[in-house]
């Protein structure tokens, strides 16, 4: 009687084939980019650790710039953009919350005077906009401008300051953001009562009898 033949060597399931080094790059390249995709909880975006380099770096009369997607691209000395890849009021809270962490300045903020008139109709989403802006405004009161003479501001203000522009994908027209930056820890007022007091002083000393 013969027993039927039984093959005792071990059943290979996979064959194994030397890795091409195209296929190896490929790999490693897309560890790469799901790396930096990756991010911590707590851990910055690259546009905030940009933001962050930038206004450590400004002060008393420089602007920062909050664009919508079809702000005129600016390319004078003097001027710094940083592409953020979310949307005006995040970028706005985001920087109002950096200054309100330090006393060395505060923003006077603009809106164009055009974007209280745009329509829904016309442009859907504005409405939900206005009101995402108005939580991200931290109760700072804003002063309206028509955008033109925002623009002529700022571009007066570079010959001789510096400016941030964020641009952001916000596509809704006349939604960016003016911040002119004053002293922190010196308001208008205050300045205002100091030159009262150096006017009254200099009145004073020009009545004083000659000896």
């Amino acid at each position: 009687m013969h027993r039927p033949y039984v093959d005792s060597r071990p059943m290979r399931l996979f064959t194994h084939r030397p890795m091409s080094l195209r296929n190896f790059l490929l790999l490693l390249g897309l560890a790469v980019v799901s790396f930096g995709c990756f991010s911590l909880p707590g851990e910055k975006a690259s546009w905030q650790t940009a933001v962050d380099h930038q206004t450590r770096q400004l002060g008393y009369r420089n602007w920062i710039i909050i664009t919508e997607a079809s702000f005129p691209a600016q390319n004078r000395p003097g001027i710094r953009q940083v592409n953020a890849p979310v949307e005006v009021p995040e970028v706005l809270d985001y920087v109002l919350q950096s200054m309100e962490q330090t006393e060395n300045v505060r923003p006077r903020v603009y809106v164009t005077r055009e974007m209280r008139s745009v329509e829904n109709d016309f442009a859907p989403g504005i409405d939900a906009f206005r009101e995402k802006l108005k939580t991200a405004l931290h109760s700072h009161e804003t002063t309206e401008l028509d955008q033109q003479s925002l623009i002529t501001l700022m571009e007066d203000a570079n010959r001789s300051f510096d400016v941030l522009v964020i641009r952001t994908p916000t596509a809704l027209p006349y939604t960016s953001v003016f911040m002119e930056l004053q002293p922190g820890y010196w308001d208008a007022e205050s300045e205002s009562r100091l030159r009262q007091r150096i006017e009254r002083e200099r009145m004073e000393k020009l009545a004083r009898p000659a000896l």
